[in-house]
């Protein structure tokens, strides 16, 4: 192999790393921005709770209608955890399943090039 070989070689690990190194990048704001949308639903949802609560709170005619008000909502928002923990267990599986192709393809291409370099040293 003559100079130019080698700088060719070099050349394409550069771009190789760089292209791995940036869908890290874009790997990770896509879960910043999933999770950032899923706190936000859930912050929402709380909120709606909140004034649903204060407007029972108010328009009560009594502790017992109070109480049972609290009780209702209190199994709405059980049963929305449980909902939002199901999405959020899945898109923890998503996640997962994303970062290990990344890291899969990542490792492949670090063979390749452990080879392009075994190759231009020997020769």
């Amino acid at each position: 192999m003559n100079i130019n070989d080698n700088m060719k070689t070099l050349n394409e690990l550069t771009n190789n790393s760089i292209e791995r190194m940036t869908a890290l990048g874009e790997l990770n704001m896509k879960m910043a921005e999933r999770m950032a949308t899923r706190q936000m639903d859930l912050f929402g949802r709380w909120m709606e709770q909140g004034t649903k609560l204060m407007r029972v709170a108010t328009e009560a005619r009594g502790y017992s209608d109070l109480y049972k008000a609290q009780i209702d909502m209190t199994k709405e928002a059980s049963e929305q955890v449980m909902a939002e923990s199901k999405t959020n267990f899945e898109l923890a599986t998503e996640t997962r399943d994303e970062y290990r192709a990344w890291y899969e393809t990542t490792v492949a291409e670090m063979r390749k090039g452990g080879s392009l370099v075994e190759a231009a040293a020997k020769a």
